[in-house]
C-alpha cells in the first residue's frame, strides 16, 4: 500500500515541476518527492505492505 502511496506523491512532485508551478515552501516538489522516498522506504521495510495475519 505504501508502494503505492509512494508512486501518486513521484507523480505528484513530477507534474509539479514540470508544469512549473509556483508553490508555496512545504508543497515544493522537492519536499513532495522526499515524503515519496519515505513512504518507499517504509514500503521496503516492511511496513504497510499487507495485512498481518492473527495467530489463534
Amino acid at each position: 500500500m505504501l508502494g503505492i502511496v509512494a508512486a501518486v506523491l513521484f507523480f505528484i512532485s513530477f507534474l509539479i515541476n514540470a508544469a512549473d508551478l509556483s508553490t508555496n515552501d512545504v508543497f515544493s516538489s522537492t519536499n513532495v518527492m522526499l515524503l515519496g522516498l519515505t513512504a518507499l522506504a517504509l514500503h521496503v521495510a516492511g511496513i504497510g505492505s499487507g495485512w498481518a495475519r492473527s495467530r489463534r
